[in-house]
């Protein structure tokens, strides 16, 4: 028979912001009864996620400094005209490590895994198999959503971690190499030396279109290796995914989109980076947020989060902005140039855009100078977004 399963917080969608936030009330307030309602049966997916120490507060480092699992201090780009190597910390969260963190912290009782969600409300989750969880407040992380309120680019990518056969010298990440022919917008190569024999090779899109060919990407991401001469064994492990880079749109309509008066984090919640695609910083943020709230009624969670959503997506026009720029100033074959110029920049401003901390100044410098793009096409670009 169908039963009832009560809890303090219900969180839908075992991914990267539900499981942060899982882990981060768990942390803060150990006697709140948390349960994570996630579909398939691991917590977090197949996923890599790499984000720099700038864009992680001090504050909330105890959050993310256990799922790190990987580090570097230093990381290198390549353009055309243009190669450097910046001296920041940069790190990886691989997600069979966020799995285990996850597990031990929740327990068996705290998760539902295998257990779809049929329909979600501000107090409760009625799931596929009959059972009812009812909670103070739920709080809704599945993924992008619909995004049709949203205008839209896409950063795309397929990955594959290579076990290699011999040792290779790669002492960095090579987070940008736009020295590869530039095919369907702007494309990278995106590198990580795990250890001497084992590689995580990203081919990457800034595209008009969420759609991959992996037939090709595979080949490409082969190419690559063998041009770098490395000698690859076998791949331990691929993923495929499609980042929304968001050059405008109705926030209001995106959040109500995903349920009215539900409250809602990381990507549904439109909490991305929206030059990037990439959440971790801000889904840490979200996390330590809802951890130090003392309502969790659903009423007052999606209040809270609505608000603090709100606010930043009006406090990130400039991002939106440059994302309007790059998609729809610059021709398709030509968009590595704007990053090759960008990456000319200081390296504190380069960080601190990563972060999405850019200061008037910062935001001046971007924008000063001889553009990368045609100037009448960029004042179109920024005026019909």
């Amino acid at each position: 028979m169908p039963s009832t399963i009560s809890c303090d917080v219900a969180i839908v969608g075992g991914g990267l912001a539900g499981g942060l936030i899982a882990l981060a009330i768990r942390k803060k307030k150990p006697h709140c009864s948390v349960r994570l309602i996630e579909g398939s049966e691991r917590i977090g997916g197949n996923h890599l996620w790499s984000f720099f120490a700038d864009d992680v507060a001090p504050e909330h480092r105890w959050l993310a400094a256990p799922l790190i699992s990987h580090g570097w201090s230093s990381y290198d780009v390549a353009f055309p005209s243009h190669q450097r190597t910046l001296p920041a910390r940069y790190y990886s969260v691989e997600s069979d490590h966020f799995d285990r963190v996850v597990r031990e912290s929740l327990g068996e009782k705290g998760l539902l895994l295998g257990r779809e969600a049929a329909d979600v409300t501000p107090n409760a989750v009625a799931l596929a198999d009959g059972d009812l969880v009812e909670a103070d407040g739920v709080i809704d992380c599945r993924g992008v959503g619909d995004t049709s309120a949203l205008q839209l680019g896409w950063q795309k990518f397929h990955g594959a971690e290579l076990a290699l056969a011999a040792l290779n010298t790669v002492q960095r990440p090579l987070i940008m190499d736009a020295t590869v022919p530039q095919i369907d917008g702007y494309r990278f190569v995106y590198c990580l030396p795990f250890s001497p024999t084992r590689m995580f090779v990203e081919d990457t899109y800034y595209s008009d279109t969420p759609e991959l060919d992996l037939h090709l990407t595979s080949g490409r991401i082969e190419a690559y290796a063998d041009a770098a001469g490395w000698q690859v064994d076998r791949v331990l492990r691929e993923e495929v995914g499609s980042l929304p880079v968001a050059m405008g749109g109705d926030h209001a309509a995106y959040w109500a989109a995903g349920g009215r008066g539900i409250a809602k984090a990381g990507m549904k919640a439109g909490l991305f980076h929206p030059m990037t695609g990439y959440s971790f910083p801000d889904a840490v943020r979200t996390a330590a947020l809802i951890a130090e709230e003392k309502d969790y009624a659903g009423a007052a969670l999606h209040q809270m989060l609505y608000g603090y959503s709100r606010a930043l997506w009006r406090k990130r026009g400039f991002y939106r902005m440059l994302a309007a720029m790059l998609f729809k100033a610059a021709e398709p074959e030509e968009r590595y140039r704007v990053l090759e110029r960008f990456y000319r920049l200081d390296a504190g401003l380069i960080q601190r855009f990563y972060a999405a901390q850019s200061t008037w100044g910062d935001r001046l410098r971007v924008l000063s100078g001889k553009p990368p793009v045609p100037v009448g096409r960029a004042l179109s670009a920024i005026w019909n977004r």
